[in-house]
């Protein structure tokens, strides 16, 4: 199981994203920075699967993620951002 994280500030205010890739699986979660609970994404939006695969992009770039993440991330986003994350 690897989990990426990152955070986006919106109009809501700071936004915590998570990443989980677990058992060839994607779920993206994410939460405000005065929540405690996290709210799964489902589906995915397709700007949320670019913005992870830019954030493993740069981790590939110094050799913290393996490159065939970014392949699937790159097939799942060509096949219309499947929802399920496979």
């Amino acid at each position: 199981m690897e989990r990426h994280q990152w955070r986006e500030d919106g109009e809501e205010g700071l936004r915590y994203f998570r990443a989980v890739h677990h058992g060839g699986r994607w779920t993206i979660s994410s939460r405000l920075k005065d929540e405690e609970e996290w709210t799964p994404h489902h589906p995915i939006e397709p700007d949320l699967w670019r913005t992870l695969r830019e954030l493993l992009w740069r981790k590939y770039q110094r050799k913290r993620c393996p490159g065939k993440q970014i392949e699937q991330l790159d097939k799942i986003i060509e096949d219309g951002a499947g929802e399920d994350g496979r």
